[in-house]
């Protein structure tokens, strides 16, 4: 009798774990290394490329079933996501998509091994991940996507938000998933608020058997290649899928059952987490602070302060008549009697996400006999998502997901989507909460900033200076957080010049509305509910995705 060796997925590179999970023999890489697709990137910040830029893509099978595999390779740059790499994952589930559309259905597996978006490409991240989540939603449709989370890095950032978006996840102990890293809740928050370095306390908040105690993934296995395979099968052939990111009753009414003025210990939201269904109902007495901010300032003004409906203070959501169109504005607004003290300043925390996909959600419900659905506005104005011990061990990113993922229903489902930039849009809140849309409209102002962390953070997991940050920024536009930066990556589809962003007269107010019904109507002529506008328009083309384009034109041209 002969003992079988372990087959470790842990141990693996990506493209080991590609190969070792395929049939053999089956397996057919595209864009591998001796193509050459390396960040243009990386050098102009004396860092050194890697010929496939840490992304691994393959096809073949798993028991005779076609497969497709996007295998992230961790030990290059933390398994960040920049302009190639993001590339390369969208442009593959594009081509799937495509596949399964025409009836040949292959089955995306996702090994994560990444710590979100790559900070030195920093804004070519976010767009390529708001490319992947849209891909992720659309094909899940056809066929489940699942993800596999083995470890040693984990899934962090704005990949931690596509790895929600599955049908289904797997992952061993050793693998950790959450939002934020420990390392920057710690610089954001302070280590009161969480010990970095207390190891076994992080994992029982966001490691793989904590994970699974609480309902929010699928399957846990011992890393050995047999219990990946077996688990896969079983989630093919089961056929059933939790669907966690509809769950936005479940949530929000098992949040305000939730005392958070002594820190919960994991077990206990475990138990609340597993046990989410039982909680029926929301109140509706939450105490609002009413604090200015641009975005409640714009709300007010576009909707001719209508009042909320929603019944969360930090969320405001009207619907208004605007040229014989519904439009339903959402905007995200600072809160300070917020029981989340994490969120209380405008970020985007774990009752906004939820909150925002209620919204969202059911717009789509009510609108899914109408010839005409009703046109949905996120005003944006947020300084990022909500870093806090709470948030991450309640899983802010699956409410984020569930955002992200309501906002690409309702686009793909016939919704025009328009975006409106009034203040920050930073990292995962405006993933959740702007970046699905059609068109993005954003003012000329200086006080405007787009960008994946804030910059003492960024500097952090970088390993450079605030004062080196800002020196790459000047040749690395999409490190920089202005704008006009942003702008010049062809995502914005009109910046609006003098416009008093504080103080705007009647008239500025007007030509804001005529633009967002402009937008409205560019988006029903196109006929097209996808984001590939984002890489046809004239910037893209010229200089800001000229490697994504190419890397979409290579897959294309491979793939068979």
């Amino acid at each position: 009798m002969s003992n079988m060796l372990q087959v470790s997925l842990v141990e693996s590179k990506a493209r080991e774990r590609a190969q070792i999970l395929l049939d053999e023999g089956s397996m057919v890489e595209l864009l591998g290394p001796f193509d050459g697709f390396e960040s243009p990137h990386l050098e102009a910040q004396n860092i050194v490329p890697q010929s496939d830029d840490g992304m691994v893509i393959a096809k073949g099978t798993i028991a005779g079933k076609s497969t497709l595999i996007i295998s992230i390779e961790g030990n290059f740059q933390g398994g960040g996501i920049g302009e190639v790499s993001g590339a390369k994952f969208a442009g593959a589930l594009e081509r799937a998509l495509e596949d399964c559309e025409n009836g040949h259905l292959i089955y995306p597996i996702i090994i994560y091994d990444t710590g979100g978006v790559r900070l030195q490409e920093a804004n070519y991240g976010l767009l390529s991940i708001a490319e992947i989540s849209s891909a992720i939603v659309a094909i899940k449709k056809h066929v489940p996507v699942i993800g596999i989370i083995p470890g040693k890095i984990g899934s962090f950032g704005g990949m931690s938000l596509t790895a929600g978006l599955c049908s289904a996840l797997i992952m061993t102990r050793e693998g950790r998933l959450g939002m934020n890293g420990p390392e920057v809740v710690e610089q954001e928050a302070g280590v009161r608020e969480l010990n970095s370095k207390n190891k076994q306390f992080i994992w029982k908040m966001i490691g793989g058997t904590g994970r699974f105690e609480s309902a929010l993934i699928d399957k846990v296995v011992e890393d050995d290649l047999p219990n990946y395979i077996e688990a896969i099968e079983s989630i093919w052939s089961e056929n059933k899928y939790a669907e966690r990111t509809q769950q936005y009753t479940e949530f929000l009414s098992m949040l305000d059952e939730l005392s958070v003025k002594e820190k919960i210990e994991p077990t206990e939201a475990q138990s609340y987490l597993k046990h989410r269904a039982k909680y029926i109902g929301t109140k509706e007495n939450k105490q609002d602070s009413q604090q200015e901010s641009r975005g409640r300032s714009w709300f007010n003004k576009l909707t001719d302060n209508a009042p909320s409906i929603s019944p969360t203070p930090s969320v405001l959501v009207a619907d208004k008549e605007q040229d014989g169109r519904k439009v339903r504005y959402i905007a995200v607004v600072p809160n300070e009697e917020s029981k989340f003290y994490r969120a209380r300043n405008g970020e985007f925390g774990l009752e906004e996400a939820w909150t925002v996909a209620k919204y969202v959600r059911e717009a789509i419900e009510e609108d899914a006999e109408m010839d005409e659905k009703r046109v949905i506005v996120p005003i944006v104005d947020v300084p990022g998502q909500a870093f806090g011990y709470h948030e991450e061990l309640f899983g802010i990113y699956l409410a984020c997901a569930a955002s992200v993922e309501a906002y690409a229903v309702a686009r793909q489902n016939g919704h025009p989507l328009v975006t409106l930039i009034v203040g920050k849009a930073i990292s995962g809140a405006f993933l959740s909460h702007g970046m699905q849309s059609n068109r993005i409209l954003s003012f000329d102002d200086e006080a405007i900033q787009v960008h994946v962390m804030s910059k003492k953070s960024a500097a952090l997991v970088t390993m450079r200076t605030v004062e080196e940050l800002d020196e790459f920024a000047k040749t690395v536009p999409s490190m920089a957080y202005d704008i006009q930066s942003f702008q010049s990556l062809g995502a914005i589809h009109e910046l609006l010049q003098d416009i008093d962003a504080d103080q705007p007269s009647d008239e500025q107010v007007i030509r804001v509305k005529s633009s967002i019904e402009a937008a409205t109507t560019d988006i029903l002529q196109s006929k097209d509910d996808s984001l590939r506008v984002r890489l046809t328009s004239e910037k893209a083309v010229e200089k800001g995705r000229k490697a994504s384009i190419a890397v979409r034109d290579a897959i294309k041209s491979q793939w068979k």
